[in-house]
């Protein structure tokens, strides 16, 4: 088996130091296989792609805006 070394943040770590390394282990395993799948098939999709890098930026900025657009809408609601 191959060692990773990650960092997370303090408050994770503790909730997690509450957890066997066993259950750990298999925990992020799992965890990293099924997001490598997600990976593989967005590669995938984008390998049979017809979009243009222009159309790639275009979308990425919509989606930017879209997710700053939600994030506000948090914030507000949370404040509130």
């Amino acid at each position: 088996m191959v060692e990773l070394k990650i960092e997370i943040p303090e408050d994770l770590a503790e909730e997690l130091s509450q957890v066997p390394e066993e259950e750990l282990q298999l925990i992020f395993s799992r965890l990293l296989k099924r997001e490598l799948e997600k990976i593989r098939q967005v590669q995938s999709i984008v390998a049979r792609s017809k979009m243009t890098k222009r159309h790639v930026k275009k979308l990425a900025e919509e989606v930017d805006l879209a997710l700053l657009k939600d994030m506000k809408t948090i914030e507000k609601t949370s404040t509130c």
